[in-house]
């Protein structure tokens, strides 16, 4: 299995399990939670969530799954950024722990940009470290300019999740390459896209087609083949929690990729950062 590894030598799998959406209906909670227990079953160890999904549903959903199995997962949350202030974000990230039944999150990211002072947060972040409430931090959903400004913790930043699929390639341009370069990983949220569109894509059903395999497994392989990229799919589904694991053993081939060169052409120019 492809894995990736944080500056301070953690190493985890190149492919995880993302969350949200899940918890907002409880009647799917047990169905969700057997999805991502299924995933550890595959050896997708890194389940992500957050205080937003839900308002909170979703880590419960991820309590539910890892009860009696914290040891074998690598537990991602992040904090609103009303939240992430020096009083504020001690209240948020024991609210989390709670609802996640652990003592101690594994990554704990800044979810995006708000009123706070990015120094403040980090200097929140840090305190988490030193009471062992968080192993390490990191950022969601900021562009290279964001990070510049982190100066001096910048090393000390864990990763930046971000929204990158064949529909949004901006990050290509720059900022992988900045992240790539000062040897932060980078976590790709919605890898498939969102609503199906990416995966009705005549390229995407061809490519399938020539490897037996669906557009969705396409479209992570083509995320998978970057070297230092973590991706975080959703799947509630058993089936589609099989069909995300086995995207790990697709290897696109040169001509694969150059045929979503054409489908989705790489940026040639700096684009604003895409979110959802």
């Amino acid at each position: 299995m492809t894995v990736v590894t944080f500056a301070i030598g953690t190493s985890v799998p190149a492919l995880g399990q993302g969350t949200w959406h899940m918890g907002e209906r409880g009647s799917d909670r047990r169905a969700e939670a057997a999805a991502l227990r299924l995933g550890l079953d595959l050896g997708l160890t890194l389940i992500d969530t957050a205080e937003m999904y839900a308002e909170g549903g979703a880590e419960e959903v991820v309590a539910e799954a890892i009860a009696g199995r914290r040891e074998e997962c690598f537990l991602v949350s992040k904090v609103y950024p009303h939240n992430a202030g020096a009083r504020k974000l001690p209240m948020a990230l024991e609210a989390s722990l709670r609802r996640l039944k652990v003592e101690r999150i594994d990554l704990y990211l800044l979810h995006w940009r708000g009123g706070v002072p990015l120094a403040e947060t980090v200097a929140a972040m840090e305190k988490a470290i030193a009471a062992g409430k968080i192993a390490r931090w990191g950022v969601s959903n900021l562009d290279v300019d964001d990070l510049e400004e982190l100066g001096a913790a910048l090393p000390d930043c864990a990763t930046d999740q971000v929204l990158w699929n064949l529909e949004a390639r901006g990050v290509e341009f720059d900022l992988l390459p900045f992240c790539a370069g000062r040897g932060i990983p980078v976590m790709a949220y919605s890898p498939v896209g969102q609503g199906g569109a990416l995966l009705r894509h005549p390229a995407l059903r061809a490519i399938g087609a020539r490897h037996g395999v669906t557009p969705a497994q396409v479209a992570l392989a083509f995320v998978l083949a970057r070297p230092g990229v973590i991706a975080i799919p959703k799947a509630a589904d058993p089936a589609h929690v099989r069909q995300n694991a086995a995207a790990r053993d697709l290897r696109l081939t040169g001509a694969d990729l150059a045929e979503l060169d054409a489908a989705f052409p790489p940026p040639k120019r700096k684009r604003a950062l895409a979110m959802l």
